[in-house]
């Protein structure tokens, strides 16, 4: 049995990639910001499969809480599982702001930097004490670091540091065996974004018709690859970017 530790898994890509985390026999401790009914929604929906799961509160934009944070992670490991590690941390938390370019404000660009950026740095680093050698992290990014949509100049920016601070991950981690990769999901029905993709039919039928398999996506696309590249089956990958968009702009 192994335990793997989701940022952001109340909803979304975050419930689904734990979902299917603990479909592969895994125990999940997620976190949310925000959504505490719908992150215990999910540990029930995994306590119900057999496996155990447990949710903490965590404000990824607030570094100064990590240390605080990294405590109650080990303290929750020992109570629940009795143990001092984890195996698996996903960096999945993250939201979006869609603005051009020259209406951007600093307070956006701090706040998708914090989020996206700073906190998947320090939190990971914050963990890493407590991570088993021969571990396994998943940074998520995005399309939108691979091709452009305008709005997104921020989003898709912080996005590709998160691609290339996953390749340093891994070479320096790489000494302890741990594996760092980028999953990079395309245009997702959720409620990313106001939920545009999902809710608004012309850029649902838009986006749609960029991507080769003729839809646009859906959580359960996404959670099915992060949890096959906690798998064993996939343990000689490291420091790749993964984009799982049905073929999106190809």
């Amino acid at each position: 049995m192994k335990i793997a530790i989701i940022t952001g898994g109340s909803r979304g890509l975050g419930k689904d990639m734990a979902m299917n985390i603990a479909a592969k026999g895994n125990d999940v401790l997620l976190t949310y910001n925000s959504k505490k009914e719908e992150a215990e929604a999910v540990v029930a929906s995994i306590e119900k499969r057999g496996r155990k799961a447990v949710a903490l509160h965590l404000d990824v934009s607030d570094t100064k809480s990590f240390a605080a944070f990294g405590e109650t992670v080990k303290e929750t490991l020992k109570r629940t599982w009795n143990r001092d590690t984890f195996d698996f941390l996903v960096n999945n938390a993250g939201f979006g702001i869609h603005a051009p370019f020259t209406e951007t404000t600093e307070e956006q660009f701090d706040q998708l930097v914090n989020v996206h950026f700073k906190g998947t740095f320090f939190l990971t680093q914050t963990l890493l004490p407590l991570m088993v050698d021969g571990g396994r992290i998943i940074n998520i990014s995005s399309g939108l670091a691979r091709f452009s949509h305008p709005g997104n100049s921020v989003y898709g920016a912080v996005k590709g540091a998160i691609e290339v601070l996953t390749r340093y991950m891994a070479v320096e981690l790489g000494q302890r065996g741990i594996v760092v990769n980028t999953v990079a999901p395309g245009a997702i029905a959720t409620d990313f974004g106001g939920g545009i993709v999902r809710d608004n039919k012309e850029v649902n039928q838009f986006v749609a018709s960029q991507i080769a398999l003729g839809r646009v996506g859906q959580p359960e696309d996404i959670g099915g690859a992060v949890a096959a590249l906690l798998s064993e089956d996939t343990r000689w990958v490291n420091g790749q970017r993964i984009e799982v968009s049905g073929g999106m702009n190809l």
